[in-house]
């Protein structure tokens, strides 16, 4: 698990932490979970909300840590300009991801689906929640294998990120065709810029 802080936001939002799984076997169970933790009503309801608060992300639909952590940097300004599309910032990382503003597109495309096999998660908090309690919580809603964000580009499924850009006119990208290392390098740049200039164009 990765854990960075964003200093200049409230502290409530300053801690960030991240992880990567592969392996996932209980996709279906989880995003079923998500949904009834959505509607779930009293104690048991606010319990089973703090169990799954977190992001979970198509992790084959990351292109990099820089890609991932745009989408988390925009989704905290946008807590805290009150300005969320979606209901927490957790859900607005997914929102941040998608290249179109359809918040149900986004969460179909980039959150967990019944076929998920590997899943970014991530959890934004304060300093008060300790990155122990953070992964254990995590190994409590996932399971899967946690691996080091160093394989995240071997998941990437760059046709899916290319189509759902709308990246196939690109001349730089069919420039690049005969050299796969600089034509991911290029879509990871396209995508990280469209998810930095969301928030502008949205």
């Amino acid at each position: 698990m990765e854990s960075y802080q964003l200093l200049h936001f409230p502290p409530h939002l300053s801690c960030v932490h991240a992880a990567l799984y592969t392996n996932v076997s209980d996709s279906d169970s989880l995003r079923k979970r998500l949904v009834a933790a959505s509607t779930a009503e009293g104690p048991a309801g606010e319990r089973e909300r703090d169990a799954v608060n977190f992001s979970f992300i198509e992790a084959r639909l990351i292109t990099s840590v820089k890609h991932l952590r745009t989408a988390v940097y925009q989704a905290v300004l946008a807590e805290t300009q009150g300005a969320l599309r979606t209901k927490t910032v957790h859900s607005e990382i997914i929102w941040a991801l998608n290249p179109t503003n359809n918040i149900s597109e986004a969460m179909r495309r980039y959150g967990v689906s019944d076929t998920s096999t590997a899943l970014v998660v991530v959890r934004v908090c304060g300093p008060d929640l300790s990155t122990e309690t953070v992964e254990r919580d995590m190994d409590a809603v996932v399971k899967g294998t946690k691996v080091p964000f160093t394989e995240l580009q071997q998941l990437t499924d760059w046709a899916a990120v290319k189509k759902y850009h709308k990246l196939g006119g690109e001349a730089a990208i069919r420039d690049a065709k005969d050299d796969i290392e600089h034509e991911h390098a290029i879509v990871d740049g396209i995508v990280v810029s469209s998810v930095a200039m969301k928030s502008v164009s949205g």
